[in-house]
């Protein structure tokens, strides 16, 4: 008991914003989406999305097939300079650790985008909900859905940023109870 009430008091001291990226092409900058949910005190706190306007609102045939993202959407959507904008004002004093399944992809697509709208990026910490689920759960597989299905943790509407979001923020709270903190 004494264990579990420890380990209970470390989870509601976690802070962080897990995000996710949907891009228009292959190319990292061209971000059509992103999407971040908030989690204080080791609670869900906000999950919100931003469609995005990409560069020259621009879209591969292959992208739109896996998000359903289309020009149309995003032809009247702020720049990503323009919601980076918001997200930094109002969350980044607070948060400085951003969660991501396959973070390698969604780190490469802030700092594309950063270095196209030259933005200068605060310092973040990053964790990767991909690379501890392959550590700890032995599944055969370990895309975001099927671990969060597998795991009994609610699921959205996969490729969709604030669902992914979302269900990325929920997989690393299991992971770290899981672990223990």
């Amino acid at each position: 008991f004494i264990a579990y009430f420890c380990k209970r008091i470390q989870l509601l001291m976690i802070n962080f914003i897990a995000i996710d990226f949907e891009t228009a092409t292959a190319a990292r900058d061209s971000i059509c989406e992103v999407g971040i949910c908030v989690v204080r005190d080791g609670e869900v706190v906000e999950t919100r999305s931003w469609l995005v306007r990409p560069p020259h609102n621009r879209y591969h045939f292959w992208n739109i097939k896996i998000h359903g993202i289309r020009p149309e959407d995003t032809e009247d959507a702020p720049d990503f300079a323009e919601v980076w904008d918001e997200i930094e004002r109002t969350y980044l004093d607070d948060y400085d650790t951003f969660v991501a399944h396959n973070y390698t992809f969604d780190r490469s697509c802030l700092h594309a985008a950063a270095d196209l709208y030259r933005i200068h990026l605060p310092r973040l910490r990053w964790h990767c909900t991909l690379a501890t689920a392959r550590r700890i759960y032995g599944m055969r597989c370990n895309k975001l859905g099927y671990l969060c299905s597998a795991l009994g943790i609610p699921e959205g509407t996969h490729h969709r940023a604030g669902d992914d979001a979302e269900m990325c923020a929920r997989l690393f709270l299991h992971e770290l109870a899981a672990i223990g903190n």
